[in-house]
């Protein structure tokens, strides 16, 4: 399994930024991050300079919003669905998504995402992919 460090991640959105703007060629995942990138305008000054990205304290004492994370969770949940997994993902975020929009939806299903993280780091057991797909559901 592949586990980037924070540092990776925020240098893989700054990278991804900068060679949009410059229109230069991306990779195909970068190619997802781009789409997700300009639907989150807000974010581009974070995603200017990657020395102050890789400097940025986003904890949850400042009260800032990460979009880092924001980004990364956006990334997870598209390749979550290009596989469906957990099986029957595809269909749920499918089914929110025709009531409340492809975005909004990204959003609600981050919450379950987060929620299934938090769980499993505090009860030490791994990620329960039922848990979130039935959090998902009931969206």
């Amino acid at each position: 399994m592949f586990t980037p460090s924070q540092h990776d991640v925020r240098r893989f959105f700054c990278e991804t930024f900068r060679k949009v703007r410059n229109k230069e060629v991306l990779t195909p995942l970068e190619a997802i991050a781009r789409d997700w990138i300009v639907q989150h305008p807000e974010y581009e000054d974070a995603l200017q300079d990657v020395d102050a990205a890789l400097a940025a304290d986003y904890s949850v004492e400042r009260a800032q919003s990460n979009p880092f994370l924001h980004l990364a969770m956006h990334l997870s949940i598209a390749e979550q669905l290009s596989i469906d997994q957990p099986p029957g993902i595809r269909a749920a975020f499918l089914s929110l998504a025709q009531r409340i929009g492809e975005h909004e939806a990204h959003h609600e299903m981050m919450e379950c995402l987060g929620e299934m993280i938090w769980n499993s780091q505090r009860s030490g057991l791994p990620p329960d992919g039922q848990a979130y797909l039935e959090c998902v559901r009931r969206r």
